[in-house]
């Protein structure tokens, strides 16, 4: 199984990222894929959620800024975020798995928003 997530940086407050993660080495078609973020020293939480059919939810605190999309081609499925209106307080490594989330957490990609 691999959760590759990429597509983070630096931006400033303010501005846009679209983050990106290939799942694959297993059918992750049928999943619901999650989008997480963690903090130093916290456990991960929710940010968006998506089903194998494009239904969303969106944790309160992204609701209106984020975007989660999927595309399903074949059994690899890859899964964006696009993050607008960033703040400072989403600086974290986001994470992509199913949801809720299986074991096996890939890399994650660093987000850092500066003031």
């Amino acid at each position: 199984v691999q959760l590759q997530a990429s597509g983070g940086g630096l931006v400033q407050a303010g501005g846009s990222l679209r983050l990106s993660c290939a799942a694959s080495g297993n059918n992750f078609n049928p999943y619901v894929m999650g989008w997480y973020r963690q903090f130093p020293g916290k456990q991960r939480e929710l940010v968006a959620g998506i089903t194998s059919s494009g239904s969303t939810n969106y944790a309160d605190f992204v609701r209106g800024r984020f975007t989660i999309s999927r595309d399903n081609p074949g059994n690899t499925v890859t899964v964006y975020l696009q993050m607008n209106s960033l703040t400072p307080e989403d600086t974290a490594v986001y994470y992509c798995n199913t949801k809720p989330p299986g074991h096996f957490w890939g890399q994650g990609t660093q987000v850092t928003v500066s003031s």
